[in-house]
């Protein structure tokens, strides 16, 4: 009898495992302001990511990836929801945040309803529910929650209590702590990604999402270069002369500022990006980034190394990209927010292990977005895609039975700030780019927007019937140029056979045909961002520490 009840135990679990493997993991890697000339394997020669050279050589490299919005919140909100900004209506100017009813088709909602164990560590900068980040709603959204709002700081301890009690005080180390000692002794801390895959229900396929707060700008000023913290962020990289950007131009040699003073100004960028005004300060700046992509290398390494210790390895994707990037100089420019591609443009790599390796290693020059995370995620797992989503499923890229998923890619920034953050929006394809900038008016998240007349916007065209004024006024806002509110400024920049967007063509006559075809790609491409119906938002007043950037 005894063996009976031991063999039927036995048995019982073998299934419940069988149930969890017929169906994949997933592992899901966000860094933060991290551009996609990061890596050794899109062309680094200075930074050390062996283990993320590794990942794109096990999995496929996407060399055309680009954000919807090259900012923190509206960005990682549109990865969420698979939804333009204009779209989903969430940024830190429009004091907004993202209803129950939009969340709930979010994909960490949808696949935990699916019957995944989900995850959420590091950093939260999404506003989710009533009152934003306090209304608890996003906690309660995951199986497994180890992450804070807002920026975390290179030593989280120091800003958020759910941290309190981790061994270790730097960021990258936080969110990985136990693996090494897991790797290396079997031991298990209960802290961190590997608590999550030691702590999940071994019947039930997972999904872990990994929010990193590094290399963003904020986050490596505030190191400190503590003897408790590791080597790498103490002395590597300072024995080697780092290279500026390519059109790296010092503040004081700007004599011809990249856009009009009315719409950009260099001279009154925000104080948080003003280490590009000089090569020291700048160099000093890419070496800590630097030393944190080498620290988030060494993360997806052991990782790796973990799920393979764990039996998880075969059965496990693993997706890597970034929420936007970052300026450091080039052309005068420090920041984020416009649509260059310092910013837009970042790294994305999948790994499935169950695709044929004749399929793996591989590169795609294939436009794709941060909004096609999801619908990929939900179609590997079989899980059907809400209505809602605008983003593209990238599995029949991955299988090579297709070369692209669209012809032209839409990108935006309605962030408009006292920094000179101007309301953009770009169209492009392979080979060209066209912006357009419009009035730059500016508006504090703070501040209850209650008339149109402060933006100079007619009351009389306010399309939302809706009893918030402010949100009524922010949505007229990002709606202006859909009727027919017309560009202060224009940029066409030929991609192939200038990458960094130094020659404006907007004038050259040889190129009209291709501006006119960019003008009509544009209309289609912010008419199908915009979307049918009205956003499901809240009115939010940012604060909990959840800062900008």
């Amino acid at each position: 009898m005894y063996r009976l009840v031991i063999v039927a135990l036995y048995l019982s679990l073998f299934a419940g495992s069988l149930v969890a493997q017929s169906r994949p993991n997933f592992v899901f890697i966000l860094t933060d302001d991290q551009s996609y000339g990061y890596l050794g394997c899109t062309g680094n020669e200075t930074v050390q990511t062996p283990n993320i050279d590794r990942l794109a050589k096990d999995g496929i490299l996407f060399d055309n990836a680009h954000v919807t919005s090259a900012i923190c919140t509206p960005s990682r909100i549109s990865i969420l929801l698979s939804q333009h900004e204009r779209r989903h209506n969430v940024n830190f100017n429009s004091g907004t945040s993202v209803a129950p009813e939009a969340w709930a088709n979010s994909y960490p909602v949808v696949m935990r309803q699916a019957g995944y164990y989900t995850g959420w560590i590091g950093k939260n900068h999404a506003p989710i529910g009533e009152g934003g980040y306090g209304s608890g709603l996003m906690e309660k959204s995951f199986d497994y929650w180890y992450a804070g709002h807002g920026h975390l700081g290179f030593y989280p301890k120091e800003r958020h209590k759910i941290f309190k009690n981790a061994k270790v005080d730097t960021q990258l180390e936080i969110v990985s702590e136990g693996i090494d000692d897991f790797l290396m002794t079997n031991e298990r801390k209960l802290e961190g990604a590997l608590h999550f895959l030691d702590a999940r229900p071994k019947d039930q396929p997972f999904l872990l999402s990994i929010n990193l707060n590094l290399p963003h700008g904020a986050g490596t000023r505030s190191m400190q270069m503590r003897d408790t913290d590791d080597e790498i962020y103490r002395t590597l990289y300072r024995d080697q002369d780092i290279p500026l950007p390519a059109y790296y131009v010092a503040k004081q040699d700007i004599d011809q500022p990249k856009l009009p003073a009315n719409l950009l100004r260099a001279e009154d960028r925000q104080a948080g990006y003003d280490y590009v005004d000089s090569p020291e300060t700048n160099r000093e700046q890419l070496i800590r980034e630097y030393q944190a992509m080498t620290g988030i290398d060494r993360l997806v390494g052991n990782l790796r190394a973990a799920l393979t210790k764990a039996g998880l390895a075969k059965n496990t994707v693993l997706i890597f990209t970034s929420d936007h990037g970052l300026f450091h100089g080039e052309q005068g420019l420090g920041g984020k927010a416009l649509c260059y591609e310092e910013t837009t443009h970042v790294p994305l790599i999948i790994f499935d292990p169950e695709q044929p390796k004749r399929k793996r290693g591989k590169r795609s020059i294939a436009l794709v977005q941060s909004i096609d995370i999801a619908p990929t995620i939900l179609t590997r797992a079989g899980v059907p895609l809400p209505a809602s989503f605008q983003g593209e499923d990238l599995g029949p890229l991955l299988a090579g039975k297709q070369e692209a998923v669209r012809e032209y890619l839409f990108t935006e920034n309605l962030w408009s700030t006292k920094f000179g953050n101007p309301r953009c929006e770009a169209v492009q394809n392979k080979e060209w780019k066209y912006i357009r900038y419009y009035r730059n008016s500016t508006f504090p998240a703070s501040k209850l927007i209650s008339t149109a007349k402060e933006l100079g916007i007619n009351p009389n065209l306010m399309l939302y019937p809706v009893h918030d004024p402010g949100i009524a006024v922010y949505r007229d806002y990002v709606e202006s140029p859909l009727r027919g509110e017309q560009p202060v400024y224009e940029e066409l920049y030929h991609l192939a056979e200038d990458p960094g967007e130094i020659h404006n063509l907007i004038d050259a006559p040889e190129h009209a045909n291709v501006l006119q075809t960019l003008r009509a790609a544009w209309k289609r491409e912010i008419t199908r961002a915009r979307g049918e119906g009205l956003p499901l938002i809240l009115r939010y007043t940012a604060d909990n520490g959840a800062v900008p950037g």
